[in-house]
């Protein structure tokens, strides 16, 4: 049986079927857990179409379950990735009347969360931040604005788009024990609901990020994830259709060949080598000054809606990190392992007979 024994959180990306959504799973979880839901936000961020506007940021309905004694279980949330599913049965535009708010800036937006109600209808949810520029929010049709004094616009309030409260990303918190137990209590309610493993899916591992936090372990997972790619992949099943995921830069893999003993250079160079948190592992947080979610997140594991599938996938990325925090440099991948991708991965954990 695979047990995980690292402190792990998961974000696992589920498909709600038509005519249901996100808020329906909660609300099922929190019943069998005699807890309740709350509603909140989910910041997020995609390409603009709007002319020199690059990107727009935008919060969406999240729905926060919490149990009996109001400790925290997950949080189920939209993840813009999904997408290829919902054409084939669109649905009409501000399901439930749902809405996202949008801002160009990350701090405005950042400002608006705090000052807004997530259960406030679309039509005024925007007051509070109009009351704080000493303005009036503009409401059009179906959608409302607030633009400050000098008449620049600080957020817009709109329908949420077809289908986008099918999306169903379900985050946990960390988790120290029984994880597979802890994930069949969202999963399974799921599985019940109808839930399914959209086109673009994938699991997100994310490990306490503070032990890689070395020279050595930090290359070794670089390594890993650089020179080990293929035959991670192969071994995991990574979905090709998951957007969001690229190799780490070349420039990343040859800092960490430099024999660096000085974690704080380390640290700072590689933030320099075009990281982002859109790749195969999310490094960002372990080389930032200022950690917003201090892990390590792992991005290329399977969709899966079972607790067992999540946690043996889960498992063999467990004991490649732990792997990684040996002082030993991690050996490339020999010309065998495209052809026994599994029997390398062996080799590289000390248990292969190939």
């Amino acid at each position: 049986m695979d047990i995980l024994t690292m402190r792990t959180g998961f974000e696992v990306e589920l498909l709600a079927p038509p005519g249901s959504d996100r808020q329906v799973l909660a609300d099922e979880i929190a019943a069998r857990l005699h807890g309740h839901v709350r509603r909140a936000f989910h910041a997020d961020s995609e390409p603009s179409t709007v002319p020199g506007v690059g990107v727009f940021r935008h919060l969406s309905p999240a729905f926060d379950v919490v149990d009996a004694d109001g400790r925290p279980v997950a949080r189920l949330v939209d993840d813009i990735t999904i997408a290829a599913d919902l054409a084939a049965v669109p649905s009409r535009p501000g399901h439930r009347g749902w809405y996202r708010l949008l801002s160009d800036d990350a701090r405005l937006l950042r400002l608006v969360e705090r000052h807004t109600d997530p259960a406030a209808p679309l039509a005024t949810v925007l007051e509070p931040v109009a009351a704080l520029l000493g303005v009036e929010v503009d409401v059009v049709g179906s959608a409302a604005r607030v633009d400050d004094a000098a008449g620049a616009t600080v957020a817009v309030a709109l329908p949420l788009p077809r289908g986008r409260e099918r999306p169903c990303e379900i985050v946990t918190p960390p988790l120290v024990a029984g994880h597979r137990e802890a994930l069949e209590r969202l999963l399974a309610p799921a599985r019940d609901l109808g839930f399914t493993v959209p086109h673009e899916a994938a699991v997100h591992v994310h490990v306490d990020g503070e032990p890689f936090r070395s020279p050595h372990a930090f290359a070794n997972v670089v390594r890993l994830f650089g020179h080990w790619r293929e035959v991670l992949w192969a071994v995991l099943g990574t979905n090709p259709a998951c957007v969001r995921l690229a190799p780490l830069p070349t420039a990343l893999l040859d800092l960490v060949e430099q024999d660096s003993a000085d974690w704080a250079g380390l640290r700072d160079a590689a933030r320099a080598t075009g990281l982002t948190k859109y790749a195969d592992v999310n490094l960002t947080q372990l080389v930032s000054a200022r950690p917003l979610r201090d892990t390590l997140e792992v991005r290329i594991l399977p969709g899966a809606t079972d607790g067992d599938t999540v946690v043996r996938s889960a498992a063999l990325v467990e004991a490649l990190l732990r792997r990684c925090l040996d002082p030993r440099p991690l050996p490339r991948p020999d010309g065998d392992a495209a052809h026994d991708p599994h029997g390398a991965l062996q080799d590289l954990l000390g248990v292969g007979h190939r």
